[in-house]
């Protein structure tokens, strides 16, 4: 009898093991319904470990620390269409992030509440329509980022979003959202974009710290901000007057939009007007607010002089005088241009009065987590740096709703639009050892401030081409570094760089290898040519996931094929080439333990450069 029972579960053990489903299994049943897959193809293969570091599975995210746990599918951007199946996700339980941005899949929303544990979920970019219900969100108690913009969304905007206590980021833009907003009172909330859609009644109090950037595009909205009353208006009950006001209206800003296009297209094309330039977001006016500035204080000191470099000139203060000393009144006075608004906040041109010297104001966003005293210690240690491939600060100002900080302007313009911003001359003449130069030069910056702000989380934070200008012998200088400290945690998250590498994006967390995930973009995007899917904010332009792109065809040997055509026909540099292809690889793995450090990047760099 007891012979019979060892049997019977024996042979139930047997089935159970023969019938489980591996994660091989789910990925190819998940794969099986999607169209256009070709990228998936040659790795994802059933019989074999997508978590297998000698042959990753494209687009698969693991943690190695936890059995080769299954913690993200990063699929954005390759094109992908077909059916989603959810359910079949299911048994995968440490699935916390699905990206498939940038896609082209359609029809209503998938059955994505059923991944219960999810904290990151990114569908923008495709063409998903129709309502999302009420519930949808209900059951998904984990997420903290949420991006549904650039889809055919209806409806209402779902209130179970009100129930997320960890919610972090929201972009539900260029959509068709109707009705009201709901209520979101999340501490946590960091970024919130709900523009250009069809929203309708009061911007409710709560949201009122993200500004009136977030809700532009919605003409039915009121609120103070957006500085527009709310009328008693029963919304979807308009008269036939009102809705001939409206098409006026909306003829009126037609017409203003077009003569601002016909105005603008008579402008010399300004390098920094190319790819609304700098940051990829929308170019906007930079106003400063002289309420937040003593105009009186500002014209005082200017007539008292200009002696010595640190004294306040007129809430000006200068930190570095190499460049000269000038005060408030002479940007005021200058003529301005508007170069962009990036993460960080927004800049313009100025050429100052003596005509000689032009410099760059950028006014920063949620910097209030420091006293003037130690904001004005952060900027003087910027101030004293003396690297060539590091830009200085040369004055900076403070106020309660103002915070400016000024530094030279560089008229070459940065990599990102030198690569990116015009295909003609200007990329063309960056030939193979123009780019080792920018790779080094980039690489010395970052190991100067490795060492010079060790004790930062993240040493620069914000590394990125935007953010490396190049001098006129073609010299790089990183701007943009070190801001960690200054910046508001939320506006960090929203803003730096380095909160786009795996670890951020999965835990909230960066380090100093979040800057080496960074210059391993940086690194790729100089030998590809291509631009990087990483950079996109606004989702208005397309890009290549270069990490995931370089990896894929490193694991097929298909690394020659990545060389940008500009630079392949120098054949007796192809094997160089490649070995910073494999450096640029080694720095955006995914895995954070296995990432190499700063100090090995610098070395392999050395290495290579070394015997040219």
């Amino acid at each position: 009898m007891a012979a019979h029972v060892l049997i019977v579960l024996f042979v139930f053990f047997s089935i159970t093991s023969c019938v489980s489903i591996g994660d091989d299994q789910v990925l190819v049943e998940f794969k099986e319904l999607l169209l256009n897959t070709s990228l998936l193809d040659s790795s994802w293969k059933k019989g074999t470990n997508p978590c297998d570091n000698n042959n990753k599975w494209f687009g698969v995210q693991c943690d190695n620390n936890n059995n080769n746990v299954i913690q993200a599918l990063l699929l954005g951007g390759i094109g992908l269409s077909g059916n989603l199946d959810v359910d079949v996700l299911i048994s995968l339980q440490g699935l916390r992030v699905v990206n498939l941005s940038n896609n082209s899949f359609s029809g209503s929303i998938p059955e994505f509440f059923r991944l219960g544990a999810l904290k990151s979920l990114f569908i923008d970019g495709n063409q998903f329509s129709g309502d999302i219900p009420p519930d949808f969100f209900s059951k998904m108690a984990s997420l903290w980022k949420i991006w549904f913009s650039r889809n055919k969304f209806s409806g209402k905007i779902p209130e179970s979003l009100a129930s997320l206590k960890y919610l972090l980021e929201l972009h539900l833009e260029n959509n068709e959202f109707t009705g009201t907003i709901p209520s979101l009172s999340q501490p946590n909330l960091a970024t919130i974009n709900l523009s250009n859609n069809k929203l309708q009644g009061l911007i409710p109090q709560s949201l009122s710290k993200f500004g009136s950037n977030p809700f532009q595009g919605n003409p039915d909205l009121c609120g103070n901000q957006i500085g527009r009353e709310c009328k008693a208006v029963i919304y979807g009950e308009k008269s036939e007057s009102s809705g001939s006001t409206k098409w006026i209206i909306v003829g009126l800003v037609v017409v203003l939009l077009l003569v601002a296009i016909l105005f603008k297209s008579k402008r010399k094309d300004d390098q920094f007007e190319k790819l609304e330039k700098e940051n990829l977001d929308e170019a906007v006016k930079v106003h400063l607010n002289k309420r937040s500035m003593s105009t009186r204080t500002s014209m005082r000191s200017s007539r008292k002089g200009r002696s010595r470099s640190g004294s306040d000139m007129g809430d000006l203060v200068v930190v570095n005088d190499e460049k000269g000393i000038f005060g408030m009144p002479d940007l005021m006075k200058a003529a301005a241009e508007v170069l962009g608004n990036g993460g960080l906040g927004s800049a313009y041109k100025a050429l100052l009065g003596n005509g000689v010297l032009s410099v760059v104001v950028k006014r920063l966003r949620e910097t209030n987590k420091f006293n003037k005293e130690c904001f004005d210690a952060e900027i003087r240690r910027l101030a004293r740096i003396r690297h060539k491939n590091i830009l200085q600060p040369l004055a900076y100002h403070y106020g309660k709703e103002e915070k400016l900080v000024v530094s030279e302007y560089i008229p070459k313009g940065s990599l990102l639009y030198l690569f990116h911003g015009d295909r003609g001359t200007a990329h063309a003449q960056l030939n193979w050892c123009i780019r080792v130069k920018i790779i080094l030069g980039v690489a010395n910056g970052m190991k100067f401030l490795h060492s010079e702000f060790g004790s930062y989380d993240v040493p620069h934070g914000n590394l990125k081409s935007s953010n490396i200008l190049l001098s006129a012998n073609n010299e790089p200088l990183l701007t943009d570094y070190a801001f960690y400290p200054l910046v508001n945690n939320s506006q960090a998250v929203q803003s730096l760089f380095a909160y786009k590498s795996p670890e951020a994006i999965l835990n909230q967390q960066v380090t100093p290898k979040s800057d080496v995930y960074c210059l391993g973009i940086i690194i790729l995007e100089i030998l590809t040519g291509k631009f990087p899917s990483q950079y996109l904010s606004n989702q208005k332009f397309t890009g290549t996931d270069v990490a995931q792109w370089v990896q894929s065809a490193i694991e097929e040997n298909r690394v020659s094929e990545l060389i940008d055509p500009e630079i392949e026909t120098e054949k007796d540099s192809l094997e160089m080439m490649e070995k910073f292809l494999y450096i640029g690889a080694a720095c955006t793995e995914s895995d954070h333990d296995h990432r190499i450090d700063m100090k090995e990047a610098i070395r392999r760099i050395e290495e290579i450069t070394d015997l040219m």
